[in-house]
This record gives C-alpha cells, sequence and structure tokens, in this order.
C-alpha cells in the first residue's frame, strides 16, 4: 500500500460512523450541543435531549437527585455537555458555586443513575476542559500533565472525578477536555467579532498567553472517532494539534477579516474590569496537544486557525 493510500485509509477510519446508535445530551440547547444533535442526527442516529422541564420525555432535576427516561428506550451513549456559562457575570463566592455545582453534581448524578442501570450506557462523554491546567506559561500539555491551580482548574478536576461512579461500574469514560471552540454562533469567537468588524479589536494581555482552540466545525468528526474508538477512556483533549498565542490569534483574526487590529486591551484594564475571570480565562495561558486522537489516528480536518477561520466565517 502506498504513502498515499495509508493516509487516505486513516482518513476514513477516523471519520467512520459507528452503528446506529440512540445518543442521550444533556446541555442540547447550548452552542456545542446544537452542533452534535443537528450533526448526529443527521447522520441517522437518535438523539435525546436531557431536560430540565418535567413533561420532556428525558427529565433530570438535579437538586432532587431524579433522572426519568423512556423506558422502552436503551441508550447506548451520553454526551454530557450541561453546565453553567463561565462567561457571563462576576465570579462572585455565589457564582463560582453555582458554576461548581452545576458541573460537578449532575455529572455525578448520571455517573450514578447510568452506574446503577440494568442496561448501561457503551460510553459516557462528559465535558471537561483545558482549564484542567491551569495557566501554564510555554509548557507543552497533554492528558498526562498534571492538574494546575486556580479555580478553573480544580473545578475541572472535581469534574472530572465526579465521573468516576460510572468508570467503575465498567462504562468506558471519556473526560473530553474542550479547547475554545470558535464559532460564530457563539461563545469567544461571537463575542469577538463585533470589535473585531470594526477594526478595534486588539490583544489581550502581553498577547504572549498560548490559545489552545477547536472549531465547532470539527466536532461531531471528533465525537464520532471517539465512540468508534474502544481505546480512547479518561482525559482527551479537544483542541487543535496548532494553538497560537493570543498575539497570532489577534493578527489571524483580524487578517480574516480585512481589518486592523488597534486597539489592545491591558492586562490591568481586563483584571480591573472582570477580576479573577480575566485572570482565568483571558490571560492565561495553556498550549496543549491532542496527543489520545493523534496516537488513536483521528486526521484534523481544520488543524490551521487561519482555514478553520475561513470555514466558520
Amino acid at each position: 500500500m502506498s504513502s498515499s493510500q495509508a493516509s487516505m485509509r486513516r482518513f476514513f477510519s477516523s471519520a467512520a460512523s459507528p452503528a446506529v446508535m440512540n445518543i442521550l445530551i444533556s446541555g442540547a440547547s447550548g452552542l456545542v450541543g446544537r452542533e452534535l444533535t443537528r450533526s448526529l442526527g443527521k447522520q441517522g442516529h437518535a438523539i435525546t435531549a436531557l431536560s430540565r422541564d418535567p413533561s420532556a420525555p428525558a427529565f433530570w432535576d438535579i437538586e432532587r437527585r431524579a433522572v426519568t427516561l423512556p423506558q422502552q428506550q436503551n441508550i447506548d451513549a451520553v454526551i454530557h455537555l450541561a453546565g453553567e456559562n463561565i462567561s457571563i457575570g462576576s465570579w462572585t463566592a455565589e457564582r463560582k458555586e453555582r458554576i461548581r455545582r452545576s458541573r460537578v453534581d449532575g455529572t455525578r448524578l448520571l455517573a450514578e443513575f447510568f452506574a446503577a442501570a440494568a442496561r448501561k450506557p457503551k460510553v459516557i462523554i462528559g465535558a471537561s476542559a483545558v482549564g484542567y491546567y491551569g495557566d501554564r506559561g510555554n509548557e507543552e500539555l497533554t492528558e498526562a500533565s498534571a492538574a494546575g491551580k486556580g479555580f478553573l482548574a480544580e473545578v475541572a478536576q472535581d469534574w472530572e472525578a465526579a465521573l468516576q461512579p460510572a468508570a467503575k461500574a465498567g462504562i468506558r469514560t471519556v473526560n473530553a477536555r474542550f479547547g475554545i471552540v470558535l464559532s460564530p454562533a457563539g461563545g469567544a469567537l461571537a463575542k469577538m467579532l463585533p470589535p473585531f468588524k470594526l477594526g478595534m479589536g486588539g490583544m489581550m494581555g502581553s498577547g504572549r498567553q498560548w490559545m489552545s482552540w477547536i472549531s465547532l466545525n470539527e466536532l461531531p468528526s471528533v465525537i464520532r472517532h471517539i465512540f468508534a474508538h474502544e481505546e480512547l477512556s479518561g482525559p482527551v483533549n479537544l483542541t487543535s494539534p496548532f494553538p497560537v498565542t493570543n498575539r497570532d490569534f489577534t493578527r489571524i483574526l483580524a487578517k480574516a477579516l480585512c481589518r486592523p487590529a488597534l486597539l489592545p486591551a491591558p492586562r490591568c484594564l481586563l483584571e480591573a474590569l472582570f477580576g479573577d475571570m480575566a485572570k482565568e480565562l483571558l490571560l492565561a495561558s495553556a498550549k496543549v496537544r491532542p496527543d489520545k486522537l493523534l496516537e488513536s489516528g483521528y486526521i484534523f480536518r481544520e488543524p490551521e486557525l487561519a482555514a478553520a477561520l475561513r470555514g466558520l466565517l
């Protein structure tokens, strides 16, 4: 077999879909949840959204620790994305506790529910984040790297640990450490676009902090790859293999929009406006590599930022 034939074979293997499945998604109304629901549903999978509405077919109440699913439905896979948005509002002590509980308590509820189920799903993919690694400067980070320090790192550690009851019950569990998910429909990129389109975007702080990102267009393929590859379990970084500094991100985004980037945001201003959120979301540096995805044969469709932004915008 030629090298080109081998490359194509790996690509189609990584992009192939497993058999049609019944998939339960929490957080299905969010940015990532909407895209996965659309894409996986289009491929023929049966998607059930886990809702807080008691009249919904699949209902959960974290406070009351209740989960109700259609009796006739067997769940093959769970994608657990639900959690309070961390980029809206000030990080008061009360809000930090809500952020932590929305992730940890909800994850533990689902893990314990499916651990006790007579028919268990084949896999549970639980959202986590590259915030697990904290602010690490230029250090190259993989799934084998130690946890960092700070609020987000502590939340991520507790978030991932909450999935352990399912793992101990023999369910394959994946802690999906999402990088910055890029989409003009929501998240960080959507907030950047208005000032950048006016030529008023700019670097944040020194611009030297590393940004680990992934295109929303890439995620359905990544999730299908995880479904199909049973060797993937535990932490899996969902990031492009080519992270960029904030300085380069600013330059590439401005070029994609054919606009200058004239107004940098000094660190002192960001910290004055956003406090701990600025330190951990905007100014923290995490240079993350998706080693497990690459080692399992996944071929990224949009690994380079410039091409990914062209596809998104």
